[in-house]
């Protein structure tokens, strides 16, 4: 005789009308968080395709209505999900180190969706802090957007830029010398890029020894070490009237490279002194994404976004969706 409760559709171990348990939705979530969806497949007796579907219903039920709260320090960044040049934004929670939303495609377009279908006028003017590379539609849209943010352009991708000039110079002196001149600084690339601090005594004669023998990487170098100096200013002032004489050092030096990133440095002045009033940088960020990759590498790489962006909202995303499973049916 059928049970009255479950010709009503009324079930108190699962959804209405659903055809898995509470029970066994959390044990889906829990293993999908800490290993493959084949393997977790295999230990349920499942195959993988209806766990795929299985979660998906689980995530889509737990995050329909989810909306973004306590949003102040904003991150974005994107990541490749797919091969054939497939992208994502990822819009980061920098205080919490959750991803709070996931979109297809790169570009203005993609970011404005997010604070226009995301985001209310509200939250939007709570946003206080917001860090990113030098992307004009990521700047553009955090400027347009958030009018309260302080906008912090991510040390990273500002050193990475300086580094890039600096080995211009390196490969326009490299062209123009003979055989035995290129055997004179072979392996200098690397010693170049590396930080003071990690630099052995050898390597740091080595380069001291250029002023003589390679003016012009010499001077790179030495303008590339100085310019590590602006991090760690206290006061915005003095930070500013540092940046200003290293940026007409710079032109001095009649270097094609670093003009250029002079240019970088003066489209993103304010930008990259907010660093000293707060030193944020997309670090977190980077880190999260590292974890992307991770669940990304363990499934072998993703059809579409959907299913990539289902692993990303389970195991670092701003909702805990196994804790929307009624406790008493939380179980391994």
């Amino acid at each position: 005789m059928p049970d009255p409760w479950a010709r009503a559709g009324e079930n108190p171990l699962g959804r209405p009308y659903a055809r898995i348990t509470y029970r066994l939705e959390f044990r889906i979530c829990a293993l999908c968080q800490i290993m493959t969806q084949k393997a977790a497949a295999a230990i349920l007796k499942m195959a993988p395709s209806t766990l795929s579907n299985c979660l998906h219903r689980v995530i889509t039920r737990v995050r329909t209505g989810h909306t973004i709260r306590g949003l102040v320090t904003l991150g974005a960044d994107e990541i490749a999900y797919c091969k054939g040049r497939k992208y994502a934004t990822i819009i980061y929670d920098l205080d919490r180190s959750h991803v709070v939303w996931v979109g297809r495609g790169l570009g203005r377009e993609t970011i404005d969706r997010f604070f226009n279908e995301q985001l209310s006028d509200g939250q939007k003017q709570r946003i206080r802090w917001a860090s990113c590379d030098r992307g004009r539609a990521y700047t553009g849209a955090i400027q347009h957007h958030c009018p309260n943010a302080t906008l912090v352009i991510d040390r990273f991708h500002v050193v990475k830029a300086l580094n890039e000039a600096l080995d211009a110079v390196r490969k326009d002196e490299w062209r123009g010398l003979d055989k035995r001149g290129r055997q004179a600084i072979k392996g200098l690339r690397w010693m170049l890029g590396m930080h003071a601090r990690n630099r052995s005594k050898k390597q740091s004669r080595f380069l001291n020894a250029l002023r003589t023998s390679n003016r012009r990487i010499h001077r790179a170098w030495v303008l590339k070490d100085e310019f590590g100096r602006i991090w760690h200013f206290t006061y915005p002032g003095a930070a500013r009237q540092f940046l200003k004489r290293w940026m007409t050092a710079a032109l001095r030096s009649r270097l094609p490279s670093l003009k250029t990133f002079v240019t970088t440095v003066r489209n993103h002045f304010d930008n990259i002194l907010s660093f000293i009033e707060r030193p944020l940088t997309n670090a977190v960020g980077e880190g999260i994404n590292r974890l992307l990759k991770i669940v990304k590498n363990r499934a072998s790489g993703f059809r579409g976004l959907e299913p990539f962006a289902d692993l990303i909202f389970l195991t670092i995303g701003d909702l805990d969706i196994p804790a929307h499973i009624p406790s008493d049916l939380r179980t391994l």
